[in-house]
């Protein structure tokens, strides 16, 4: 499968001339005999730029091969402004894995000299073999550091501000990339038809298939790799999804939403460590980016399936794990009170501590919060499944019994019902220290096992 992660190579086509010194440099010799072998024996798929401009500005293509490629080579040989702009706009998008080089005719200016470009010596405005052979290795070693990682900043700016965004432009909006985009739809439509295989099994065996066929997965693109290691989730398959995370390259796995994902996948895994480290790369997530209800989430169900867990062993610091899962909880809807997600988990929590006068006063934020998005209205899972939560914490067994049917026909996977299913066994066996046998919740409990089963 075609899915090679894509080498932009910016620089002139043909014979030109240096302005400077008169030599007249073979371009398409530079490219054939070193910077392309060198990108193809990396793992990359080469895309060599064209010197359209349109009124002196570079044109839309251009802009978005400098912006979306994974891996840039960047030729200054010949001192162009506008190759020094466009370099100048690949270091605005990504921190890394931008590789300059210079025919060694003259020195670089002062501005750009800091930038590691890597020098290539010419004779007669043309590569010897031996200077093609070392150029090769040194633009092949540097794409694999990349592609291996540790990642080195090799932006500018990125390495002034290390908290930098840069910018995320969807592959969509250009038709440079059309051909990529239908790759990618085609390599989805693959996954779907994994996705469609009637047990978690088949669907974890036809995964584990696609990504053999992708190859040197850091060398994928990354939109597939996220792709597959969402569908691995959606089947369930902790370990595969955790081996996963760990063969990206480094630049992926950097990515805040992976290390979310993969953190979730290290909770379900619960191998020894796992949650450690999960609630570790969850931490630093937040330190490094501040405070989400995403990843605040996360790490309140890693406390909570703790909380669990000790709770059934019998351990003394079981109520330690339920005050830090509420704790997350709390402070990821503070973080944003639109998102009802961990407002929900935390109301549960409440009531399993027995703090009814905290999850009375959550309770109307949060129902307010998923009313917003349409309430049992709505067709999404988790609006659906908030509402059966809230329902059944406040004994409206109408809301509750209206709701249940939408929620089943909208938990299209396993593990999304069996997460509703225990947290509302939790209220369950709450109410049941209280005294309350409620057989309205047993039978809804019922209903979500029974769908889990038919999923799974």
């Amino acid at each position: 499968m075609d899915l090679k992660s894509l080498c932009f190579v910016d620089m002139p086509f043909g014979k030109k001339k240096d302005p400077a010194s008169g030599v007249e440099i073979d371009f398409d010799q530079v490219y054939e005999k070193a910077i392309k072998p060198a990108i193809q024996d990396a793992g990359l798929e080469a895309l060599r730029g064209d010197e359209e401009r349109t009124g002196g500005i570079i044109h839309a293509p251009m802009f978005a091969r400098l912006l979306l490629a994974e891996f840039v080579v960047a030729d200054l040989t010949l001192a162009n402004p506008n190759v020094f702009y466009e370099l100048g706009i690949r270091h605005t998008a990504r921190p890394f894995t931008t590789v300059p080089i210079f025919g060694g005719i003259h020195p670089l200016p002062f501005d750009v000299a800091m930038v590691r470009a890597i020098g290539y010596e010419l004779e007669d405005g043309k590569l010897s073999d031996a200077a093609a052979a070392k150029l090769k290795a040194a633009i092949q070693a540097r794409l694999e550091a990349g592609i291996q990682g540790p990642t080195a900043k090799d932006s500018p700016l990125f390495q002034l501000i290390p908290s930098f965004p840069g910018i995320d432009l969807p592959h969509e909006v250009t038709e440079a990339f059309q051909e990529r985009v239908k790759h990618e739809r085609e390599f989805r439509e693959v996954l779907d038809a994994a996705r469609a295989k009637p047990t978690d099994p088949e669907r974890t065996q036809a995964l584990l298939e696609i990504q053999r066929s992708l190859g040197n997965l850091k060398a994928a693109q990354p939109a597939a790799l996220v792709d597959l290691m969402l569908s691995y989730r959606d089947a369930s398959a902790w370990e595969e999804m955790v081996r996963l995370c760990e063969a990206f390259p480094d630049y992926l796995k950097d990515q805040a939403m992976v290390r979310q994902q993969w953190a979730l996948a290290l909770n379900r895994r619960n191998a020894p460590g796992d949650r450690d480290k999960a609630v570790r790369m969850l931490n630093e997530l937040i330190q490094r980016r501040g405070a989400d209800p995403e990843t605040l989430g996360i790490l309140g169900r890693v406390h909570k399936d703790r909380y669990k867990e000790l709770k059934k062993a019998g351990s003394i610091m079981a109520a330690a794990a339920l005050d830090d899962a509420i704790g997350a909880y709390g402070k990821g809807f503070e973080s944003d009170p639109r998102d009802y997600y961990p407002g929900v988990n935390a109301i549960n929590l409440l009531v399993e501590k027995g703090d009814l006068k905290e999850a009375d006063r959550l309770v109307p934020l949060v129902a307010f919060a998923v009313a917003r998005r349409g309430g049992a209205a709505s067709s999404d899972y988790w609006d659906l499944a908030t509402v059966l939560e809230l329902a059944a914490i406040g004994n409206d067994w109408t809301t509750a019994t209206r709701v249940l049917p939408k929620v089943l026909a909208a938990a299209g996977k396993a593990w999304v019902a069996k997460t509703t299913r225990d947290n509302l066994a939790l209220l369950r066996d709450a109410r049941r220290r209280d005294g309350q046998e409620l057989p309205q919740l047993a039978e809804i409990i019922r209903y979500l096992e029974a769908r889990a089963a038919e999923l799974g």
